[in-house]
């Protein structure tokens, strides 16, 4: 009769249950893997049958059939490995084979027989509880991930004879405890930045609205700088947030052997040789750093670099926070509600506009290079600020002469600020999130701020999406001074964020 056994596959950030089922047929001694698996799948015959063997188990001299169900889904990964191996012991003989259906199993085997990480034990844990199993086994470094999921018994295994003991009833696996979201602090500090108070009121808005900030500078004015203290501002993960973001950084692998819960909101700084690939997803399905960076930051430096089909790619991100991506292999969708934030030079030699050091750039150099960033990139960013260097006397001074505040003061209000939000906008909504449909009304302006929004969008010509970014931001800048409706001055200090110079980027 064969075994069967439950397994699970990861298609984007979801598992899928997959049925390990394994026939022994009376004929030579061989072993075959059937349904769509990948290379990685069907290479697990010899680590299984050396798994076996090398826990004390007989290795069934048979022609072994094993099938993975459904049949058109296409199977690919290590965590097949357990699943397979208890399916033959099942079908041999050796394990009950009710008391192993109740259970879905995932884990890599060492030649040894050890049980090893795998990559999306979150969602292979919301599998089995979506699935109506009793309970889950997975590697022991990853138990304490697979535990965030509530409404299932997880247990960890360190190798594949504690597992046939455990599903034997002759033995017990160790549980995890949920745990909850720690709260981290970043070491690098505001204080530490001189001067650049109009970047440094932007940098705050972008933290407590989750709004898109574009920063324009020679080098070494502090754009660097400032983005890197941008987490120290944030404020901590909510326990679904965090379970979200494990969830992402669990598909794509980054997480095996670490377990627990992602802590700190994700700070992704990919370099400007990134590939469109590898910023949203994959041939293989998996996430890229546009969803890494979910319910965080995406830093791009230099991004006129970048190359534009990376640009260009982020375009349906920015607008509607998921990733869509569709390939021979399937569809799927990844969440990537990110705040991005980017640094640019004025010019290919970045001196352009400096007051000591002249431009080596030609007229037309430099209109190419602005001409680089898209229209419809710029105009789904919601700040753009310009920085200029500052005085080297500055620059010196001690501690006790700087009168700018560190990132302590201005988290607390980033985080009053966002518990505001999220009591008008929704639980975990910033004003950024806010649909086309619902921003005048939650927004609130009065008539003479209004006004003033549409005498601007008629004078610079602005889109309708850009218009809406204008007031999403001075909502979080109302949200921030404590105002309970938008008033002229917010809709000011926004327009004054997003057009810092007369010069436009062209199209």
């Amino acid at each position: 009769m064969p075994g069967v056994v439950h397994g699970a596959v990861l298609v984007g950030v979801d598992a899928t249950v997959v049925s390990v089922e394994v026939d022994l047929l009376r004929r030579l001694p061989s072993v075959a893997i059937v349904g769509l698996p990948s290379a990685s799948v069907r290479e697990a015959a010899e680590r299984v049958r050396s798994a076996i063997l090398s826990s004390g188990m007989e290795f069934p001299r048979f022609r072994i059939l094993i099938s993975l169900a459904p049949a058109d889904l296409r199977k690919q990964g290590t965590g097949f490995d357990l699943p397979m191996a208890v399916a033959i012991l099942v079908a041999a003989g050796r394990v009950p084979a009710e008391r192993a259906a109740r259970w879905m199993l995932a884990g890599e085997l060492s030649l040894g027989g050890e049980v090893r990480p795998v990559r999306g034990a979150l969602s292979i844990a919301c599998a089995a509880r979506d699935g109506g199993f009793g309970g889950v086994i997975v590697p022991r470094p990853c138990v304490e991930e697979a535990a965030l999921v509530e409404g299932v018994d997880v247990r960890g295994v360190r190798t594949l004879a504690e597992a046939v003991a455990f599903l034997c009833g002759e033995g017990e696996l160790e549980g995890a405890s949920r745990g909850a979201v720690s709260r981290a602090t970043d070491a690098l500090d505001l204080r530490d930045v001189r001067g650049q108070e109009e970047a440094r009121f932007a940098l705050e808005v972008a933290a407590a609205g989750g709004h898109n900030l574009l920063m324009e500078g020679p080098p070494g004015c502090g754009k660097t700088m400032l983005a890197a203290r941008l987490p120290g501002i944030l404020p901590p993960l909510s326990q679904s947030e965090a379970v979200e973001c494990t969830r992402v950084h669990s598909a794509a692998g980054l997480r095996s052997g670490l377990g627990g819960v992602v802590s700190t909101r994700p700070f992704r700084a990919p370099h400007h040789s990134v590939s469109a690939a590898a910023m949203v997803g994959a041939a293989d399905l998996r996430p890229g750093e546009a969803s890494l960076a979910h319910h965080g930051v995406l830093f791009l430096d230099e991004f006129p670099e970048f190359r534009r089909d990376v640009r260009e790619a982020l375009r349906a991100p920015l607008e509607d926070r998921v990733v869509v991506l569709a390939r021979a292999g399937g569809r799927v969708v990844f969440p990537a509600n990110f705040a991005l934030v980017a640094a640019a030079n004025p010019c290919p030699c970045g001196y352009w506009g400096h007051p000591t050091r002249p431009c080596l750039c030609s007229p037309s150099q430099r209109q190419r290079y602005r001409a680089s960033l898209s229209g419809p990139i710029v105009d789904r960013v919601d700040m753009r600020v310009e920085l200029r260097p500052v005085e080297p006397a500055r620059l010196f001074e001690g501690p006790g002469s700087e009168a700018s505040e560190g990132s302590h003061a201005v988290r607390e209000r980033v985080e009053r600020c966002r518990l505001v939000q999220s009591a008008r906008n929704g639980p975990g909504r910033t004003n950024a999130s806010l649909g086309s449909d619902e921003v005048l009304q939650l927004a609130d302006p009065r008539e003479c701020a209004l006004r003033e929004l549409v005498r601007h969008v008629e004078k610079r010509g602005t889109s309708a999406r850009g218009a809406r970014r204008l007031l999403r931001v001075s909502r979080t800048i109302a949200d921030l001074g404590g105002a309970e409706r938008v008033e002229t001055e917010h809709i000011r200090a926004a327009i004054s964020l997003r057009f810092d110079s007369d010069e436009e980027v062209v199209p």
